[in-house]
């Protein structure tokens, strides 16, 4: 059975760790590179919305695992999966972001590896 929730185009972040876990996706971070400093998922990819809006490249983008796309809240994500899906890529996002991957303890690190926040 498929983690991905049918017709919603977005995972919880239970299931989004699972999938990480597994490398069945490539979990690309859209936050500011403050917020990803202060605290980040270990192995996700960083890609500033504000780049993405720009039309930058999207590491991780074309035949590879499934792009899935988190912020702070899961507003900036949302938005940024329907810019990518627009642009012909197969996206999805995290409900509730950073904020509740760290409510529900999955790990955070900053810059150094060390823990990190969600800011």
């Amino acid at each position: 059975m498929s983690l991905l929730r049918h017709g919603s185009g977005r995972l919880s972040v239970t299931e989004a760790h699972s999938m990480l876990q597994e490398h069945a996706v490539v979990l690309l971070d859209v936050r500011e590179a403050d917020e990803w400093q202060a605290g980040h998922v270990p192995g996700a990819r960083h890609l500033p919305m504000s780049r993405l809006t720009a039309g930058v490249d999207v590491p991780g983008a074309g035949g590879g695992p499934r792009l899935v796309l988190i912020c702070r809240s899961g507003n900036r994500s949302r938005h940024a999966a329907r810019l990518l899906a627009e642009r012909g890529l197969d996206v999805i996002d995290v409900t509730g972001g950073m904020a509740a991957w760290a409510r529900q303890g999955l790990p955070v690190h900053d810059a150094r590896g060390a823990a990190g926040t969600v800011i």
